[in-house]
Parts: structure tokens; sequence; C-alpha cells
């Protein structure tokens, strides 16, 4: 009678399982890398074209509007030509004085006319940081320039003070790794120098403006990476704790842009694009609500102007000045009772739910 043999084999069904769970995990973390960078693009697909809304619609609104803008601007000047002629020309009390004063500075602040100070000094400071701020280093320009954004990025990725952010740092480590691969100076085919200098501008943009999406996006295009063993459990490990690492970083940037786009649309201008969706959508020309806007704005400081030009040739005594013009006290009226029936209907829902 023959003894059953022993197996040495035994381990491999124990192995072979191992190897299966890892496939499974390096599997499905690889499925929501992928979702992570589809989103991603989406999202910064989405921001670009709201951000580009609005830019259109505002270069619309000037084409259309420019002459009521530069009447609107025309009458502003007149307003503070009239109060500097009632400053000069008319004698007040120290009291009396100052309640002038105070309106033309409360029609300021209020933004009825435009504030009067001098911004020269200031202007000049942001023309200044501006053009500072466009001087960037980029490596499609010249190769010591190419060489220098290169050098900075090693140098702060090994300064133990620097990058305490772990997300700049991934962003910094995965520019390194795609530039050592594409930087023009490492080849000497002409062809390829070319070649790689293009791709080198897709990674210089992504890495100035943070964006680890595009970075790994170059990376899976131009098929870097070692290969991975799949037979290996070393390998499998190793490949799904850096998936496990990218993907935390790549929640964040998706949740930044989130972020982002609700920020803009929460501008005024983000709103005046939602109301011009609005208007179409109601078979309503936004344009033409805008134009009607601009008029009925131009009315208001035509007739506080005509209320200044007024006190100025003495048509109306200080205490109907000091009461200001019955547009303005027409519209404040109109305000309090928006925010009174807004109030009242907030109030409703309360109740109801």
């Amino acid at each position: 009678m023959h003894r059953p043999a022993s197996s040495s084999s035994q381990p491999h069904p124990t192995k072979s399982l191992a190897l299966s769970s890892f496939h499974i995990r390096l599997e499905a973390l690889d499925k929501e890398h992928q979702w992570l960078l589809k989103q991603i693009k989406r999202k910064r697909t989405e921001l670009n074209n709201f951000v580009e809304q609005m830019r259109s619609l505002a270069t619309e609104i000037f084409s259309r509007c420019s002459p009521r803008f530069q009447k609107l601007a025309d009458i502003d000047r007149e307003i503070h030509t009239l109060f500097d002629e009632i400053f000069t020309k008319r004698k007040f009390g120290k009291q009396t004085k100052k309640d002038v004063e105070g309106v033309y500075r409360s029609l300021q602040s209020a933004g009825i006319i435009s504030p009067k100070f001098e911004q020269e000094d200031e202007d000049a400071e942001l023309d200044e940081l501006f053009e500072n701020n466009e001087q960037e280093q980029t490596f499609s320009q010249e190769p010591t320039e190419e060489r220098h954004q290169y050098q900075k990025a090693q140098q702060e990725l090994a300064s133990p003070s620097a990058n305490k952010n772990s997300s700049s740092r991934k962003v910094r480590q995965t520019f390194l790794r795609l530039a050592e691969i594409f930087h023009p100076d490492k080849v000497k085919d002409g062809e390829t120098q070319m070649r790689h200098t293009e791709i080198m501008k897709e990674i210089n943009k992504a890495y100035q403006e943070g964006d680890f999406a595009r970075l790994l996006e170059i990376e899976q295009q131009h098929q870097l990476g070692a290969s991975i063993d799949s037979n290996s459990e070393d390998d499998l490990t190793r490949n799904c704790n850096r998936l496990e690492q990218e993907n935390e970083f790549l929640k964040t940037q998706y949740e930044n842009l989130k972020r982002e786009l609700r920020l803009v649309k929460n501008t005024p201008e983000g709103e005046m694009v939602a109301d011009c969706r609005k208007a179409t959508k109601a078979g309503i020309d936004p344009m033409d609500q805008v134009v009607e806007q601009v008029e009925a704005q131009i009315q208001v400081i035509a007739s506080i102007r005509d209320f200044v030009k007024d006190f100025r040739e003495q048509k109306m005594t200080i205490k109907e000045f000091l009461r200001g013009p019955e547009i303005l006290r027409s519209l404040n009226r109109e305000m309090m009772e928006e925010m009174l029936e807004q109030m009242l209907e907030e109030l409703g829902e309360i109740v109801i739910f």
C-alpha cells in the first residue's frame, strides 16, 4: 500500500490567494484613480468654461454699453465738480459744512459716485507687482531657465525646512520624476529634443499650476514608470501603496477645484452669468436687460446731479439738501420693502418645515 506522497506545493494556493487579493485591491485602486482623473479633468473644464463665459459676458456688456458707461463717467465728473464749486464758492457755518461734506462722503461710500482720492501711487505699486508676477520661469523658453527651474525644484525637495505641505511635495516629486526623463538637455538628437521640449512645456505648466492630476496623466500617456511583476507580492504592495497616496492627493485636488468653482459662481460676475442663463431660458435677451439696468442707473445718477446743481444754485434750502434727493429715498423704501418681503418668505418656509 502506497503512502500518500507529501506535496511540497501545498503553500502555493495560499500564495495564489494572497496575490489575488492584492490584484483585486490594485484593480479597485486603479479604477478609483482613473475616476478621479476623469472627474478632475471634467471639473477643471467646467471651471475654465465658466470663467470664459464671464469674460465673454464682460466683453459683450462693454461693447453694448460703452457709450452709456461713458455717459455715467461724465455725470460722475459733473457731480464732483459741482461739490468742488459748492465748497469753494458758498459760505457755510462749521456744522453746516460738516453736514454737506457728510452728504458728499455718503454718496461716495454708497458707490453712487466714484471715491475721490489719488490712486497713482497705489496703481504704480500694483503695476509693478503684476510685472513681477508675469516674469515667470518656464522650461519652454531657454535652456538656462529650464535648468534653473529644475534645480530650484530639486533644492526645494531636498530642503528639510521646506515643503511641510505634503501635497506640494508630491507635485514636486512627480515633476522631478518626469523632468528627469524629458528634460531636453538629456538628449542629443534634434528631433527628440524638440519633442521633449514640447512635453516639458506641459509638465512645467502643470507643475506651476500645482496640477497633480495633469502630471499623472502625462506620466500615463508616455508610459512612464517601471513595469510591474504581477506575480511579485512586493511589487503589488508598492503599487497599491503608491496608488493610495496618489488617490488621496487627487481627492484633495478635486475638492479644491469644486470649492474654487463655487467661489467663482458666488462672485458678482458669476451671479451675472447665472442670471443671463436664466433670462435666456425664459426667452429674454439678457443684454437688453443689462442695457435697461444701465439706463436706469443713468437716470438715478442724473437726478442726483440735478439735485446737487439746484443746491449749488441755491434753489433749495440746506435742510432740503440734507434730506437727500427724492429718488434715493424712493430707492431706499423699495429696498426696505424687498428685504421685508424676503424675510417674510423665509419665515414662511421655516413655519412650513
